[in-house]
């Protein structure tokens, strides 16, 4: 898209700041994540503490979700007070349209993250929400980000677009360098 199309325009203007309400860790699969006050976030691997081993590079590191689409998953469900754990995201924010992150570095507090992809429901919200939970999730999961550059999340925090330029550097893990041919010869 031309970067001075309209669209374009209307799609980098997002003053709004959230905050973070809630976050949580699972130490194990298959549990209830616990909430805490703080997490680390490990540069380019996951959350210290969580059982998820986000390997360097992968497009899941760290999720997140609205608070605002916990309210319509309540609405959905004719459930009072959902509890976040139930829905396996490590990170609930407010005040700020998730999806408008989309290929947007932003930071949440101290920590540089970027936007890779919606993070979609899992057939475990059967279980969690009763019947009917996933197809609640739908279009309400969250997204799912990288961490660029680690440090602590703490309650509060503020969450925001990162205005300064960012040039994403893959990860090199998996390219295979070939050695010369005469690279034996010379040792």
């Amino acid at each position: 898209m031309n970067s001075e199309s309209p669209l374009q325009k209307l799609i980098e203007t997002l003053p709004q700041q959230g905050k973070v309400v809630w976050i949580g860790l699972r130490s194990e699969r298959k549990i209830s994540l616990t909430e805490v006050l703080e997490a680390e976030a490990l540069t380019d691997s996951k959350l210290k503490g969580d059982h998820y081993s986000g390997r360097r590079g992968s497009k899941r590191q760290i999720t997140l979700i609205q608070k605002e689409h916990l309210d319509a998953v309540e609405s959905y469900m004719n459930i009072e007070n959902l509890s976040p754990s139930l829905l396996r995201r490590n990170i609930v924010v407010k005040g700020i349209n998730l999806l408008a992150l989309k290929n947007k570095t932003f930071w949440l507090g101290e920590v540089l993250l970027k936007y890779t992809g919606e993070c979609q429901p899992c057939s475990r919200m059967e279980e969690n929400l009763g019947p009917g939970g996933y197809n609640a999730m739908l279009g309400h999961g969250g997204i799912i980000a990288r961490i660029i550059k680690g440090g602590i999340i703490r309650i509060n925090d503020v969450i925001k677009v990162n205005s300064e330029p960012f040039t994403d550097i893959k990860s090199s893990k998996g390219v295979k360098t070939k050695k010369p041919r005469n690279a034996g010869l010379l040792e």
